[in-house]
C-alpha cells in the first residue's frame, strides 16, 4: 500500500465524546479502533465513525494539527467538523 499522505482525524465516538488522532491510512484506522484496537479512550466508547480528515505533507504538520485539535474546546471542535463538511459541499 502506499501512503499518499498523513492525516489528522476526528471521530464521533458511541457516547457523543471526540477523538482526534492522526494516521498514514485513514479507512484503515478506523477499522482498528472499531476493532477495539485503536486507542484506549475509543475501546471503550464504541462504535467510532469518522467525521472529519485532513491531509499533511509529512508526518510533523499532521501530529502539529492534532495537538492543535486537541487544544480546543468541544464547540471550537465542532464548529471545525462543520466547516469541513461545507467546504466539501461547496467545493
Amino acid at each position: 500500500m502506499v501512503n499518499s499522505g498523513f492525516y489528522t482525524y476526528l471521530l464521533r465516538c458511541a457516547d457523543d465524546t471526540l477523538y482526534c488522532g492522526w494516521t498514514t491510512h485513514p479507512q484503515q484506522r478506523l477499522a482498528q479502533h472499531n476493532a477495539g484496537k485503536g486507542a484506549k479512550y475509543t475501546r471503550v466508547r464504541l462504535p467510532v465513525r469518522l467525521v472529519a480528515q485532513w491531509q499533511f505533507d509529512s508526518k510533523a504538520e499532521a501530529m502539529r494539527y492534532e495537538a492543535r485539535i486537541k487544544r480546543l474546546s468541544r464547540k471550537q471542535k465542532l464548529a471545525l467538523i462543520e466547516s469541513q463538511l461545507e467546504s466539501m459541499v461547496s467545493g
